[in-house]
C-alpha cells in the first residue's frame, strides 16, 4: 500500500471533505511533516492562478496555505467550470483544453486520469504525505465508471481512504452504511474509518450510535468533530448559506449588494465584505427584492452573455440606474465588468451558443471572447487612491474601451479596467480587490464608509481559522489510528 497518500472522500457532497483536508494539512505541518494537498477533480467556479501560472481550484489554493506551499496546478489537475447544466470548460494541468458535454467528458475521463496520475507521481516525489480531497460521493453508481475523482483513482495509488459525514445534515448513520453498501469489496477494504462532522451537542448521548456503527460496519469511528460556530472558510463554490462566521454589523454601515448570478464565479472576492464590522453585504438571489444599497458589485461570471440576460429579467437594470442618480455607487469585477460596456460578442460559442449581446452601456467598450484565457498573478495600484493592491486575473474576454476613461487600477506594466467620468462607476478584471486590508478601506471608502480603521486582515483570519480546524484534530479525533493511517511514526524513526 502506498503509505504516502490519505483520502479524504465524503457520503454527500459538502460533508466536510474541503475543510478535514485542510485542517489535516496544517496538522502535519505544524509538525515538520512535508505535506501536500492533492485533489484529482474539481468542480468548482471559484478558482485561483498558480505559481506556475494555471488555474486550479480556490479550495485547493486554501489547502496550500495551510500546508504552507504556493498553490501549484499538481495540486488539482484537473478542474471543471461549468458552463451550463450540461456542459463545462475542462482544464487539465491549469490550462483550458475544450468546452465538453457531460456524456463527452465522461468518454474523455482516460486521458484525464492519466494527467492526474502524473501530477501525484510528481507530489509524491516531493513530499512526505499527500492528503487528498474526493469529490461528491463515491456511491453515486451512475459515475462510478471511469472515476477518476474518488475510488477510481484510490485504486489507481493503492491508497486508504476515510469517510466523513455531516451529522448536522441529518441520517448521518444511513449516509455511512448506505455510501459503505454501495461500494464494491475491495473498496470496502480500502475504508478504514469514519469521521461524523459537525456535531452539535453532548457526544456522550451520540455514543450508543457509535457504538452500533462500528459493529455494524467492523469499521472504528475515528473521531466526532463539532461544529464550529464563527469558523470562517471559504466555499468551495456554492454560495455562502451559512452566516454565523460574519461579523457583527454597526449600525452606521455600508449596504453592498451582490446578485447571486446563475454562473457566479469567484464569489470569495467578497468574504472580507462579509467579515467587515462596518459593511452589511448581501447576496441578492433570484425573485428577490433588490434593497436600497451604497454600493452594487456585479461579480464575475462563466456565463456572462446568459447572466446579463438574468440580471434584465430580474429587473436589476432599472435598480442600478436608480442606484446611480441618487449617488450610488458600482462596481464590475471580470465578467461584471464586461456587463459594463456596450457589447460583449462571443464569436466561438466559449461560453453557450455563439453570438454577442447589448451590454448595460456605462462605458464606451466592446468585449469579445477569445480562446486564450489569461492567467496571471498581478500587483499594483488603485487609482482613486495609490493604495496597492494584489489579485489575479483569469480571463478569456479582451475589452477595448474609449481612451478618455482613467483606469482603475495601475499595474508595473499596463492598467486594468476603468473608471466612469462622474467617479460613480469603475470596473476591472482584478479579483481578490479586497484581500488587502489598505486596498479594502480605500475601496470602501470611496464606496461612502468615512471610517476604516476597523477593516480587518483577512489573511489573518483566515489563518486562525486553519489553525481552529488543525486544534479539532488533535482535541476531537484519534490520534493513535492517525498516524497509524499516515504512517508518521516512519517519518521520526
Amino acid at each position: 500500500m502506498n503509505t504516502q497518500t490519505l483520502m479524504i472522500q465524503g457520503t454527500t457532497s459538502d460533508a466536510g471533505k474541503s475543510m478535514l483536508v485542510t485542517a489535516l494539512c496544517r496538522w502535519l505541518s505544524r509538525q515538520g511533516v512535508r505535506v501536500a494537498p492533492f485533489k484529482p477533480q474539481n468542480m468548482a467556479l471559484n478558482s485561483v492562478v498558480s505559481i506556475d501560472g494555471g488555474e486550479i481550484g480556490r479550495s485547493q489554493a486554501v489547502q496550500a496555505f495551510a500546508a504552507g506551499l504556493s498553490p501549484h496546478t499538481d495540486m488539482n489537475p484537473v478542474l471543471l467550470k461549468p458552463n451550463t447544466d450540461k456542459s463545462a470548460q475542462v482544464i487539465i494541468h491549469g490550462h483550458a483544453v475544450s468546452n465538453m458535454h457531460a456524456h463527452s467528458f465522461h468518454r474523455y475521463k482516460s486521458i484525464a486520469m492519466r494527467a492526474v496520475l502524473e501530477s501525484h507521481t510528481r507530489l509524491a516525489a516531493q513530499y512526505d504525505r499527500i492528503i487528498v480531497e474526493g469529490a461528491g460521493s463515491p456511491a453515486e453508481i451512475n459515475l462510478r465508471a471511469n472515476d477518476i475523482a474518488n475510488m477510481g483513482f484510490a485504486e489507481a495509488v493503492d491508497c486508504p481512504v476515510i469517510l466523513i459525514a455531516d451529522i448536522d445534515r441529518g441520517g448521518v448513520f444511513a449516509h455511512l452504511v448506505g455510501t459503505l453498501a454501495l461500494l464494491s469489496e475491495s473498496e470496502k477494504a480500502r475504508v478504514k474509518g469514519f469521521i461524523i462532522n459537525r456535531f452539535r451537542g453532548d457526544v456522550a448521548l451520540l455514543q450508543p450510535g457509535l457504538d452500533w456503527l462500528e459493529e455494524y460496519t467492523g469499521k472504528p469511528v475515528l473521531g466526532v468533530l463539532p461544529y464550529l460556530q464563527g469558523l470562517h472558510l471559504e466555499a468551495e463554490d456554492a454560495l455562502p448559506h451559512t452566516p454565523d462566521f460574519i461579523a457583527p454589523v454597526e449600525h452606521k454601515c455600508l449596504r453592498v449588494i451582490v446578485p447571486a448570478l446563475p454562473r457566479i464565479s469567484n464569489h470569495t472576492d467578497f468574504d472580507p465584505l462579509r467579515l467587515h464590522p462596518k459593511v452589511n453585504m448581501q447576496f441578492v438571489g433570484p425573485g428577490e427584492a433588490i434593497p436600497a444599497a451604497d454600493l452594487i458589485i456585479l461579480p464575475g461570471s462563466k456565463s456572462v452573455r446568459a447572466d446579463l440576460d438574468w440580471l434584465r429579467e430580474q429587473g436589476w437594470v432599472l435598480a442600478i440606474r436608480r442606484h446611480l442618480r441618487y449617488g450610488g455607487k458600482l462596481i464590475g469585477i471580470c465578467g461584471g465588468f464586461q456587463m459594463l460596456g456596450k457589447l460583449i460578442q462571443d464569436p466561438a460559442g466559449l461560453e453557450g451558443e455563439s453570438g454577442s449581446s447589448q451590454g448595460l452601456a456605462f462605458f464606451d467598450m466592446q468585449t469579445t471572447l477569445r480562446p486564450d484565457k489569461l492567467l496571471r498573478n498581478v500587483e499594483g495600484t488603485l487609482a482613486c487612491s495609490g493604495t496597492s493592491v494584489t489579485g489575479y486575473e483569469i480571463h478569456n474576454g479582451v475589452s477595448v474601451f474609449n481612451k478618455k476613461y482613467k483606469p482603475m487600477t495601475y499595474f508595473l506594466q499596463g492598467t486594468d479596467g476603468a473608471m466612469s467620468e462622474d467617479g460613480l462607476i469603475m470596473g476591472g478584471y482584478l479579483h481578490g480587490l479586497f484581500e488587502s486590508s489598505d486596498a479594502c478601506s480605500a475601496l470602501l471608502n470611496w464606496a461612502g464608509l468615512e471610517s476604516c480603521s476597523q477593516t480587518p486582515n483577512y489573511r489573518t483570519i483566515c489563518d486562525a481559522a486553519i489553525n481552529r480546524l488543525a486544534d479539532s484534530i488533535d482535541q476531537y479525533l484519534d490520534i493513535r489510528q492517525l498516524n497509524q493511517l499516515l504512517h508518521l511514526n516512519s517519518l521520526s524513526a
